[in-house]
């Protein structure tokens, strides 16, 4: 993998991956740009111990622009966008518009392919490669920040889920804080070492491999499951058989099966609701990709895994996050965890 790390035209930093040692990156950006004048703002919930950002220049950003307009691909003659280059492989920037900025964070994106139609699920195993080493790098290099407590590499897709701009691609954030998820995962796991002497996530992927009925796959180093409390209609969990903490702890086999096992999960849930409904192929499935990570100090008990959910039940249905889950954060799930890991074993490749 070659790393090349570059400058926007407003000082942001963007770093291109190439599979090829020899790539030259080189393009400088021509756009006029002011430098970006992004002032987030933390703020701490008194009645709940956390964090909100409050984050109103981001009104502004761009919102599902026409194919012809879209920031993230190449650039070429009449269309000048965030990557100077008239080709790349994946590439990853400092957001124009971010949620945490300056000592206070920091938000990157990461473009898959140059690409506009394709996916994730459409990437080689090669350069689904590409985009492991690059979440990795980021991991390492965001990590060593003063502040970091936290990284966060995610993929949302598709506009049910709020995605504003259609062409593939994903964020990296960088908390300045351990995340209200993490922290009730970091407390669940002191119970329980507590109470059984164990680590929580070894005993959840033993539990899962048990109980074969939530299993979806299963290779050498990696197992994918549906957890046994599943608070999405369809939701896969990916644990490395070896405990670790982050992307960056993961060994050269670990590394070598993952993007098969990834790009086999994401094909899967593409294929889940073919053949229902008034239509016989509904459109791409809506997804979040979560890699949850340990925080920088402090995350032992934690343990790395994929969190890979979906908020369309049926073809024609979506899982809105009404009174109950919005306003009291109590989850209820229309579909069996045995019914959707049996339904995801069904669509297997």
């Amino acid at each position: 993998m070659k790393r090349t790390t570059t400058k926007l035209a407003d000082g942001r930093e963007l770093i291109y991956y190439d599979l090829d040692e020899g790539a030259e990156r080189d393009a400088a950006d021509p756009r006029p740009l002011e430098p970006v004048d992004s002032r987030p703002e933390l703020r701490l919930d008194p009645a709940t111990g956390d964090w909100v950002t409050i984050a109103s220049h981001r009104q502004g950003r761009v919102h599902l622009p026409p194919t012809d307009a879209c920031p993230l691909c190449p650039s070429r003659d009449g269309h000048l966008g965030e990557i100077p280059a008239a080709d790349y492989e994946v590439a990853v920037f400092e957001n124009r518009f971010p949620s945490l900025a300056g000592r206070e964070g920091r938000c990157e994106v990461v473009c898959f392919t140059p690409e506009h139609g394709a996916s994730f699920a459409d990437l080689s195993e090669d350069r689904a490669r590409l985009v492991l080493d690059a979440w990795t790098d980021r991991t390492r290099q965001l990590s060593a920040l003063p502040g970091v407590e936290q990284v966060y590499c995610f993929e949302n897709r598709g506009a049910e889920i709020g995605v504003t701009l259609a062409h593939p691609h994903g964020q990296i954030y960088a908390f300045p804080f351990v995340t209200p998820r993490t922290a009730k995962m970091a407390a669940a796991a002191a119970r329980h070492r507590a109470a059984t002497g164990e680590n929580l996530f070894e005993d959840l992927l033993a539990g899962a491999r048990s109980a074969t009925e939530r299993l979806v796959l299963v290779g050498e180093h990696w197992t994918a499951f549906v957890p046994y409390a599943a608070r999405w209609p369809y939701e896969v969990h990916l644990y490395p058989h070896r405990r670790v903490a982050d992307l960056t702890r993961l060994t050269e086999a670990e590394r070598a099966e993952l993007p098969g096992t990834y790009l086999e999960l994401l094909r899967r849930f593409d294929r889940l609701f073919r053949g229902e409904g008034r239509t016989a192929r509904p459109g791409p499935t809506p997804y979040i990709a979560a890699w949850h990570q340990a925080p920088t100090t402090g995350g032992g008990e934690l343990a790395l895994h994929l969190e890979l959910f979906t908020v369309r039940r049926s073809a024609e249905k979506l899982k809105y996050l009404a009174g109950v889950e919005s306003g009291m954060e109590a989850f209820v799930n229309d579909i069996a965890p045995e019914a959707a890991a049996r339904r995801l074993r069904e669509v297997a490749s």
